[in-house]
């Protein structure tokens, strides 16, 4: 029995797959393209790898894809044939993947927070559930996850650069920018090349309303994700936000064009309908909206995507935004069953179900409601859950769209007690001034924010 990077027994008697295992480890945590390759090295070297069987199915699951999971659960059934005899933290990853093939997302996370707990060194239980963790709006447990482990790892120790981003996105969504950004520059001293931490700087740095710094920030370090997958597409989606705050709406359809959402490239086309690649586009689409200006036939490509997935609810947050697509494109029968599926997904009993029909479904609504004018109606619909949209996961930068469809839909509907709700949720959040944000300054103004 070998061991990894870190010192870890793994299920291995071969050294290239125990090396391979390693870099597609290392792939994963630093959002790079090759990791599939990696892995299928690793798997060459050894098929009966079981822990490398566990990481497809990881693969696999982190495409939040419905028709993929029978390809996640294949490579269950081999990590757990091929584990049988193996460590019992090999073991437990395993159960881990079981639970996340099963949509038990938290039963995975506490599964993973175990593996850590006893190895505090191994990364990918670390990252997962702070992936995880993030997509489920528990911030909280983004920050004690990593801040526990901290104090155990170096410098020395391959994958700090990438603990410390997590560090630094951690802090920033609990709202301790300070530190959020010392953490975050300290992992890009490490690996300039880092887009986590790259990721979660831009972060500090749109709460706090520095946007020509966030402008250069992305630029001085993008020469470095050549060969990074669609995070870069988000740090590029992040710079549009900037200069949206700016006013520099050409600058920011460019970036739509040819960075975040250009469908020549071979990124996108090889996973055309990515979830953040989505949210992205259509959170973006509606804010330039919002502001008066014409995005043309960008939507059109969304919503056809949009109707291709109807009944996919594994990625709760994506929901909203495909719906969004296809409101926006007066395709209305297809937002109905994209609805409807939500309405029959969330009537089941798993705190994934619940949370789709009590959050995700009202929010979906809201957005054709507003879309057709009826703008109380989709005030009504978002006026209970609004406290509750944070568990669609998501940062607080991405989560600003759907309080801007609040806004929205309150403007026009004439309900002052709504508009100053919103108004005093955006307040509370970052460090700018609502006059200085651009889908806020009018109605902050008016009601003296």
């Amino acid at each position: 029995m070998l061991r990894d990077a870190v010192g870890l027994p793994i299920s291995t008697n071969a050294p290239a797959a125990a090396s391979a295992f390693d870099a597609a480890v290392m792939s994963y945590v630093r959002y790079r393209t090759d990791a599939a390759k990696r892995l299928a090295a690793a798997l060459e070297a050894d098929p009966k790898f079981g822990l490398a069987w566990c990481l497809r199915g990881y693969f696999t699951m982190l495409a939040y894809k419905t028709a993929l999971i029978p390809a996640a659960a294949e490579a269950l059934a081999s990590a757990r044939r091929f584990t049988a005899n193996a460590t019992p933290r090999e073991q437990a990853h395993v159960e881990a993947l079981a639970r996340w093939t099963d949509c038990d997302l938290s039963g995975a996370v506490a599964v993973w927070d175990r593996i850590v707990a006893g190895h505090p060194h191994d990364i990918l239980a670390f990252r997962l559930a702070h992936f995880i963790n993030f997509w489920l709006g528990e911030t909280g447990a983004m920050r004690a996850s990593v801040e526990a482990v901290l104090p155990r790892w170096s410098s020395d120790l391959p994958g700090y650069a990438a603990l410390l981003a997590c560090h630094c996105f951690a802090l920033e969504e609990c709202g301790e920018y300070t530190r959020a950004e010392h953490s975050g520059r300290a992992a890009i001293a490490l690996d300039p090349a880092d887009l986590w931490a790259a990721h979660g700087v831009a972060h500090v740095m749109e709460m706090q309303g520095r946007r020509a710094e966030g402008v250069r920030w992305i630029v001085a370090l993008e020469h470095g994700w050549t060969d990074a997958n669609n995070l870069k597409h988000h740090l590029w989606w992040h710079r549009g936000l900037f200069h949206l705050e700016r006013g520099e709406f050409d600058a920011v359809l460019d970036l739509y064009d040819h960075r975040f959402r250009d469908l020549a490239t071979k990124l996108v086309q090889s996973q055309p309908d990515l979830y953040i690649d989505v949210q992205n586009a259509a959170s973006m689409l509606f804010r330039l909206e919002r502001l008066g200006v014409d995005v043309g036939d960008r939507w059109a490509e969304l919503a056809d995507k949009a109707e291709a997935r109807i009944g996919d609810c594994l990625s709760v947050f994506t929901l909203p935004h495909w719906t969004m697509a296809l409101a926006a494109t007066g395709r209305w029968e297809a937002a109905e069953r994209m609805i409807a599926a939500m309405r029959e997904t969330g009537g089941g009993n798993s705190a994934q179900a619940r949370l789709i029909g009590d959050v995700a479904l009202p929010v979906s609504e809201a957005i054709v409601f507003h879309r057709r004018g009826a703008s109380a109606d989709a005030v009504a619909k978002l006026r209970p859950v609004v406290g509750a949209m944070t568990r669609l996961g998501g940062s607080h930068a991405q989560q600003d769209v759907l309080e801007q469809l609040f806004l929205d839909a309150a403007l026009a509907a004439d309900l002052d007690d709504d508009v100053q709700l919103v108004l005093e949720r955006a307040a509370s959040r970052g460090t700018t001034p609502l006059v200085r944000r651009a889908g806020y300054a009018g109605p902050a103004r008016r009601f003296g924010f």
